[in-house]
């Protein structure tokens, strides 16, 4: 048996179909706000893939219409794989709301890829645990961490392997201070889902809330920097410690004047340390978006 490729698997059904990079964004990303699709990463290489391909459709069309299959060549179409992590294929991601929510590795047989499309597509998935999520996300947006918590406990009493509660739970816990429970919560997640877009943040959380502690108190690291504004490291430990302390903005401020003033210190250690933090704040926080604006005109100009 071998995978419909090309035209063929469109002419077999809208429920199946070929993407590219340039048209990812709409047959993936745009299309699961509408329902759930798989996207089956795989090579012509690739012997389990051919495996796993025509078991997939089948699963799909058995599914009517509740899910939609979509196939990408990772080495025709290299960029979207290279940015979720994909390191090894067959890799499927199941997308909801234009988010990865899920995953496997390797050619499942039938009854385990029938039993997760089951579990993708259950109403719950699509109704209340969304619901759910989406309340949870915004309580922590707003500072209500302890709130937060308590939905995304709720949603994993239901689906203990939602990825968004797991990490959205481990960010609760690093807003607070409960960086054990944190590392916990993590810990949760399989191997094969630690590069998943929720979890990498929820971890980035979790390390920069850590660096916070190590470094000396604010007024300190202050009056280091007024001292010599030259003493870059204690910048940089300002920068952290400001973080901390839910200054980010500040935190922003300090390590964008490292960069201006030498890039290439310490490995170009402030650039790094920026990324990570937009990574944990996440890519619509405030200050996530003033930062890379005011990163790309240093960067750039």
């Amino acid at each position: 048996m071998t995978m419909l490729q090309g035209g063929e698997a469109t002419a077999a059904g809208s429920a199946v179909k070929d993407t590219t990079t340039q048209t990812f964004v709409k047959d993936v990303i745009e299309e699961s706000k509408r329902q759930p699709v798989l996207v089956d990463f795989w090579a012509e290489w690739c012997g389990p893939c051919k495996q796993l391909g025509p078991v997939l459709e089948k699963a799909v069309r058995a599914a009517k219409g509740k899910v939609k299959l979509v196939k990408m060549d990772i080495d025709k179409h290299p960029s979207i794989p290279g940015q979720l992590g994909i390191q090894s294929i067959p890799a499927v991601f199941a997308f909801v709301n234009g988010q990865p929510v899920d995953g496997f590795l390797g050619a499942l047989p039938e009854g385990q890829v029938t039993a997760f499309i089951e579990r993708l597509t259950k109403d719950r998935l699509g109704g209340e645990e969304r619901d759910l999520l989406k309340s949870a996300d915004d309580l922590l947006a707003q500072g209500d961490a302890a709130g937060a918590a308590d939905l995304y406990a709720q949603v994993l009493a239901q689906d203990s392997g939602n990825l968004a509660a797991l990490g959205g739970l481990a960010r609760s816990y690093v807003r607070t201070g409960a960086l054990e429970q944190a590392k916990q919560t993590l810990a949760l997640v399989p191997e094969a889902k630690r590069n998943d877009p929720v979890v990498a943040a929820a971890r980035a959380a979790l390390e920069v809330s850590e660096q916070a502690k190590a470094v000396g108190p604010i007024a300190d690291l202050e009056a280091k920097v007024a001292a010599n504004p030259l003493d870059h490291q204690a910048r940089f430990d300002l920068a952290l410690a400001l973080n901390g302390k839910g200054q980010r903005q500040e935190a922003v401020d300090n390590l964008l004047e490292i960069v201006r003033r030498d890039r290439k210190w310490n490995d170009d250690g402030a650039r790094k340390q920026l990324v990570q933090f937009f990574e944990a704040w996440g890519p619509t926080d405030e200050a996530t978006v003033n930062g890379r604006k005011r990163l790309s005109s240093i960067l750039f100009s």
